[in-house]
């Protein structure tokens, strides 16, 4: 066994623990297929550099959370954390995909409507759901 490998271990894992500054769930919910670009704000003081990394990557193009992970070489949770900071900073935004996009009658598109009402489960679980009568 060696005790090299284990040091290693040991220094990534708390380099993620400080990177996320001992946090270990993100503010918002994000997917692994949840796609973000660049948004109009600027990252706080103090932000770890994976940050800057990661609004670098989005200005390029659009990428998922599970892209930024595997690019920066990261957790995916730890991930999440800094995209969640990155998202309070309006650094960054969700984008709408096509297939959330709206109908041209200006509609919400079904798959709009399934994806909101499972997020609303979630964030809402204890909620009663409204049943019309009929």
């Amino acid at each position: 066994m060696s005790t090299h490998g284990d040091a290693a271990e040991g220094s990534t894992f708390v380099r993620t623990y400080t990177l996320t500054r001992g946090r270990t769930r993100p503010r918002h919910l994000l997917g692994l297929d949840t796609v973000l670009d660049a948004g109009p704000g600027r990252p706080g003081l103090g932000q770890a550099e994976e940050c800057e990394e990661i609004l670098a990557l989005c200005r390029e193009h659009r990428r998922s959370v599970s892209e930024l992970a595997g690019r920066l070489g990261r957790p995916v949770t730890a991930v999440k954390i800094l995209v969640s900071d990155l998202l309070d900073a309006h650094s960054l935004v969700i984008s709408v995909t096509d297939a959330y996009a709206s109908d041209a009658d200006d509609r919400p598109t079904t798959h709009l409507l399934a994806a909101l009402s499972v997020a609303l489960k979630r964030k809402f679980p204890d909620a009663i759901a409204y049943r019309q009568a009929g």
